[in-house]
């Protein structure tokens, strides 16, 4: 049998035990340079992070989830692929010298047994080298690029996309989920102005600017639209009751303020203030046109912007600064909601 004092293990790696004729490994995984340590969902194959200290504070047996489609499994099943490779040149190397003990005791028994004078015989000879292992590889994975701290159970935690849950402790409050999304739409709108000017360029040639100008204000409007919608029904007891027949009642600011005041919540309107209200129904008309209308300007338009130069049959343009405003208000509206009834 071998013998595990014979093995020799690369930096960072131990055998900690035995199981029957298994070996039970030890192999340290290094941090990256910000001190977290890469997680890879076994469902989806994304990646996040986590930060080093939080994840050793975990008990053992926890269950994590994975950050962006919520599959929920034992920690240990959230490897990347070059913790993994790191693993199998572990075992690997265990293997190698699993190996080459036996094949030395195997000829060295061979070696000592005697043979017939009169019987055919066959010299055998087999020298074992020693086994040196490589130093592990390292770990270069993607660096941190929006690191978050739960609400809930302050664990710090890195995404590389959008994301609904905590790592720790499962889904985040909508909130959250709402401020993130429109950080988002600020970093793209930062990204846009990062890029190179011959780049910058062909991209406005091509209307990209203007697109994601459209697309970020239909964004910033179903992001407040999921949010009040889910406010309402966690607070509201007769939530179902009070929405029947008012159809997408969240897409309509007056009417989702008015559905907030009947419930005995204060009015948006007044905590927003008159400006700040005025700004987000002009944003939430400009959606509407281009959802319905392609941006082209009609009175039903007119009458919600009567401050608006344009003439109806215009096509209505926004800007970068009409975006970054209705992003601001939007996180205005986002906090009045949540504040609203303590969600």
């Amino acid at each position: 049998m071998w013998s595990e004092r014979e093995f020799r293990m690369a930096d960072g790696a131990e055998i900690v035990g035995r199981q029957g004729d298994d070996i039970v490994l030890g192999v340290s995984v290094p941090l990256d340079g910000d001190g977290y340590l890469g997680r890879q969902c076994p469902q989806c194959s994304l990646s996040f992070r986590m930060n080093g200290e939080d994840y050793k504070a975990l008990p053992d047996d926890i269950e994590l989830w994975c950050v962006y489609c919520g599959h929920q499994t034992r920690h240990s099943l959230f490897v990347t692929a070059q913790q993994r490779a790191l693993m199998m040149r572990v075992a690997a190397d265990i293997g190698t010298q699993i190996v080459n003990q036996s094949m030395g005791k195997i000829f060295g028994r061979m070696a000592r047994g005697r043979s017939s004078r009169d019987a055919f015989s066959i010299s055998v000879s087999y020298k074992e080298k020693p086994f040196y292992p490589r130093p592990l590889p390292g770990i270069d994975e993607e660096r941190l690029a929006r690191v978050r701290t739960c609400v809930g159970c302050d664990t710090r935690y890195a995404v590389f996309g959008e994301h609904r849950y905590c790592p720790k402790c499962g889904r985040i409050p909508a909130t959250a989920v709402a401020l993130d999304a429109l950080q988002a739409d600020t970093a793209r709108l930062d990204a846009l102005n990062a890029v190179p000017a011959e780049v910058k360029a062909v991209l406005r040639e091509q209307g990209v600017f203007t697109r994601s100008w459209v697309d970020t204000i239909e964004n910033v409007v179903g992001v407040v639209e999921a949010l009040a919608s889910t406010v309402f029904m966690t607070a509201v007891t007769d939530a179902a009751a009070r929405l029947r027949g008012k159809g997408n009642v969240f897409q309509r600011l007056d009417d989702m303020a008015d559905l907030f005041m009947d419930a005995g919540y204060e009015d948006l309107r007044a905590l927003l203030g008159p400006a700040v209200w005025r700004r987000l129904t002009e944003a939430w008309a400009a959606r509407h046109l281009y959802t319905h209308n392609d941006g082209v300007i009609d009175e039903k338009y007119l009458r919600t912007a009567p401050s608006s130069t344009a003439q109806s049959g215009q096509r209505l343009i926004i800007t970068e600064d009409d975006c970054r405003r209705a992003i601001e208000d939007a996180t205005a509206l986002s906090r009045a909601l949540a504040a609203l009834t303590k969600n």
